[in-house]
């Protein structure tokens, strides 16, 4: 209930109002069933501004201290996330991925829709960066779709740093559906993994307009060019990352 009370009174008609968003696409998010909603990832804001335009219900993955702080902070913060759709996963063992997966199977196998973030954190600079294999080993082992969805002017809206929420125009795309079904049988090879992450960004790249680097965005925060070639799915401190 709070998540649509937020989405239609207490939040949404002030985003309407405040950043005029515009969107594109919306008639390719399915009327039910499961999909994976696959985005780019440039500011905190993008969970915000999706899940305004779909019709259904976005779960997105979020670590798991957002639901367990003691105190009223921490209950206010579980019943915010909890309420918004999010969903907790424990990033402190050697296993988060493998758990983080998991949590994503069993929200698809409900029927839900799953947003991800291939990149695996908001983009330094705006381009968009090398997509990590979590994503296409889901897809390839549910035989969900995957729905690609460009966030464009997010980054403007809230930029890194300090909290800001500025008066910029944002535009969101829902890319047409994309079927794996060709790679049924061969969820694990890890060359058919890259070849479905990298049509994702493909996808991405061509809606959001965005420069492509083919390095994770983790790896050149971290001072590395070369990063984990197959670390497999990597959940942000928040929804947003």
């Amino acid at each position: 209930m709070f998540y649509w009370l937020l989405k239609f009174v207490l939040l949404g008609p002030f985003i309407h109002l405040y950043n005029r968003p515009t969107v594109e696409g919306v008639e390719n998010i399915p009327a039910d069933g499961p999909a994976i909603m696959a985005g780019n990832h440039l500011s905190i804001a993008d969970w915000l501004f999706t899940p305004l335009f779909s019709p259904r219900r976005i779960n997105y993955l979020a670590k798991a201290e957002y639901f367990t702080t003691p105190g009223i902070k921490g209950r206010l913060q579980k019943f915010f996330f909890s309420a918004t759709g999010q969903y907790p996963i424990d990033r402190s063992g050697a296993d988060a991925a493998e758990d983080a997966l998991e949590a994503a199977r069993t929200l698809l196998d409900r029927g839900r829709l799953v947003g991800l973030y291939p990149e695996g954190t908001r983009s330094p600079d705006g381009r968009l960066y090398k997509g990590k294999t979590g994503l296409a080993r889901l897809a390839l082992e549910t035989g969900v779709p995957v729905i690609p969805v460009a966030v464009i002017g997010t980054d403007e809206v809230s930029p890194p740093g300090r909290f800001r929420w500025r008066h910029r125009k944002v535009t969101v795309k829902f890319g047409e559906p994309i079927d794996f079904s060709r790679y049924e049988g061969m969820g694990g090879n890890r060359f058919v993994e890259r070849s479905v992450t990298d049509e994702v960004m493909y996808e991405l790249m061509q809606l959001s307009g965005q420069e492509y680097v083919d390095v994770y965005a983790a790896s050149l925060k971290n001072g590395s060019a070369n990063g984990d070639r197959r670390a497999p799915l990597r959940i942000p401190d928040t929804a947003a990352g």
